[in-house]
């Protein structure tokens, strides 16, 4: 069923109310539900209320789309402990559908869109066009196309007015922060409002994407095991981004995989994302697992560039100190480099036993020589000390800042072991990452594969000194 998105602020701030209305009598009625009953009982009670205040609010934010359902999105890959276990995997569950699909838009009206931008009848640029989508996401949908050299396509297409929406939304966020406030309290509302604020400007761009996508697929060409699908750029524009097509299956799909399969893919995302970062300074910032694909060759495609990052060499210096320190498990020279990069603005305010637990809950995982299986709880840990800071350590890390210029890497890290964890891979991450810490030669099967290709020999890395 095509239903209109709603532009206008007005519309907007009142379809958002009803979502945080909602929460607010969903709450009220749980408190008096459980007046008078045992603490089992109530805790029953609670959770089933809190079930179904998650599955409301999804349906909500995916009707929404633009901002708001990017709050869906940001949370549909780590709930960093703020959901309540036994309520967890129907949240996952539902988010999973919200971060893979989206209620459609009618063919007609994206196809007046796509004429308009592209200028002429679908007819003169493509051979078949498959009204059908095959992905719907926040801003747009995505179709399947041949071209009229016999390429076979993905058209990705804004929905009409969608801008409108996504800015209306962006000042209304509080309305929805409160909703998700009702339903988990540990979360860093602010902190996921500002997150939002600074994606969904550049993900309104499809020309910056395309540029983006661009630098990424000339860094990747002819590689063995990781694929950037190229855009095709004479048939894109602002709201239209024709890109080659990848046939590949999803990461769903890829978590119901055998043990072998799952750790050889969660192996190249940590790879696409880690050398990215710290080999080649330009990376995607958002590695949410409905953005990339398993072909039958093994190759993993990366989709979506809206976010893409180049970070300064002095910055990537400062994360490398870090990460070498706690690999020399060294907590002097772990406080020493978060100092230096401006995590810690008042050394003499952050022990230095502590300073290192907190970097370790994050990092611990890419710099230990060992093999580790990444678990839910490592996830929640790390969330702990980046997106929800409660807890324990709750006073030091108020005393931490992040720079600006880490942020975006700093919370890159965090959601590439949040979908290592929902793949619940297990390999020696730290053998892997100390190619790009410490130049050495590569530990494992796809490294070596990597190093001896055509790529690894353009691309090789100069050794640390």
């Amino acid at each position: 069923m095509d239903k209109k998105v709603p532009t206008s602020r007005l519309l907007r701030t009142a379809a958002l109310g009803r979502i945080a209305t909602g929460q607010v009598l969903r709450h009220a009625g749980t408190k008096v539900a459980t007046v008078g009953r045992g603490a089992e009982k109530k805790q029953a009670v609670m959770d089933k209320r809190q079930a179904e205040a998650i599955r409301a609010l999804v349906n909500g934010l995916g009707t929404m789309r633009g901002a708001a359902m990017k709050i869906g999105q940001a949370l549909s890959v780590v709930d960093g402990g703020i959901i309540p276990e036994e309520v967890r995997p129907d949240f996952q569950k539902a988010l999973a559908q919200l971060r893979d699909s989206a209620p459609t838009v009618g063919f007609d009206k994206m196809r007046a869109l796509i004429e308009s931008e592209l200028g002429g009848p679908l007819r003169q640029h493509f051979a078949e066009f498959d009204a059908t989508p095959i992905a719907s996401a926040s801003i747009g949908q995505v179709y399947r196309a041949t071209l009229h050299d016999g390429r076979d396509v993905c058209v990705k297409v804004q929905y009409p007015g969608i801008d409108k929406a996504v800015r209306a939304d962006i000042k209304n966020l509080a309305l929805l922060t409160h909703s998700l406030k009702l339903i988990a309290p540990a979360l860093d509302t602010a902190a996921l409002a500002a997150e939002i604020r600074d994606r969904v400007e550049e993900e309104l761009d499809y020309e910056l994407e395309a540029q983006n996508q661009r630098a990424a697929a000339r860094l990747y060409r002819d590689h063995p095991f990781i694929v950037v699908p190229n855009v095709v750029t004479d048939l894109s524009g602002q709201r239209v981004l024709v890109t080659e097509y990848f046939d590949g299956i999803g990461f769903e799909t890829i978590k119901d995989a055998d043990e072998e399969t799952r750790n050889r893919v969660a192996e190249i995302v940590f790879r696409f994302f880690g050398a990215g970062m710290l080999r080649h300074r330009q990376f995607s910032g958002d590695p949410h697992p409905g953005n990339f694909l398993v072909g039958s060759d093994g190759r993993v495609a990366f989709l979506d560039f809206g976010l893409y990052k180049h970070v300064a060499a002095e910055a990537v210096e400062h994360q490398l100190a870090i990460q070498r320190a706690m690999a020399e498990n060294d907590p002097a020279a772990v406080h020493s480099a978060l100092a230096a990069a401006g995590f810690i603005p008042d050394p003499g305010s952050v022990p230095v036993e502590e300073a290192a637990g907190i970097v370790g809950s994050v990092i611990g995982w890419l710099t230990t020589d060992a093999e580790v299986r990444i678990t839910p709880e490592m996830v929640n840990d790390a969330m702990a000390q980046t997106i929800v800071p409660t807890g324990d350590d709750f006073g030091v890390v108020r005393k931490q800042a992040v720079p600006q210029e880490q942020m975006v890497t700093l919370r890159t890290l965090v959601m590439v072991m949040a979908a290592l964890g929902q793949l619940r891979a297990v390999n020696n991450w730290g053998r892997i990452a100390r190619e790009w810490q410490y130049g050495d030669a590569p530990a494992t099967e796809l490294g070596r594969a990597e190093a001896d290709s055509d790529w690894g020999l353009r691309n090789a890395p100069v050794p640390v000194a």
